[in-house]
C-alpha cells in the first residue's frame, strides 16, 4: 500500500511542520482551539459563506491573522504559517 500523502501523511513538509507545531505546542493549540470556537461569529465566516468557506476556513484565516499580529510568520523550524497549512493542522480538532 502506498502513501497517497506527500510527507509523513501530510500534503507536504510545510503542512506537516505547521501541524506538528500547532498540535504539540500548548499555546498554539489553545490559540487554534479558540479560533475554531470564535470562527462562526467572525466577519471571515460571514464573508465566506457566499464564497463557499466553512467555519474551519474562517478559523484558519483568523489564526493566520492572530499569528501575523503577534509577529509569528514561521514555525521555529522555518515553515511559513499559511491559511492552507493552518487549516490542515486543524483537521480533527
Amino acid at each position: 500500500m502506498s502513501n497517497t500523502k506527500g510527507y509523513n501523511g501530510h500534503k507536504n513538509w510545510n503542512h506537516w511542520n505547521v501541524s506538528l507545531w500547532i498540535n504539540n505546542d500548548e499555546g498554539l493549540y489553545q490559540m487554534a482551539s479558540e479560533c475554531i470556537k470564535e470562527a462562526p461569529n467572525t466577519s471571515w465566516c460571514n464573508f465566506g459563506r457566499g464564497n463557499g468557506y466553512k467555519p474551519r476556513d474562517a478559523a484558519a484565516f483568523l489564526m493566520k491573522e492572530k499569528l501575523s499580529a503577534a509577529g509569528m510568520f514561521f514555525t521555529p523550524d522555518g515553515a511559513p504559517y499559511t491559511v492552507s497549512s493552518i487549516r490542515a493542522a486543524m483537521v480533527g480538532m
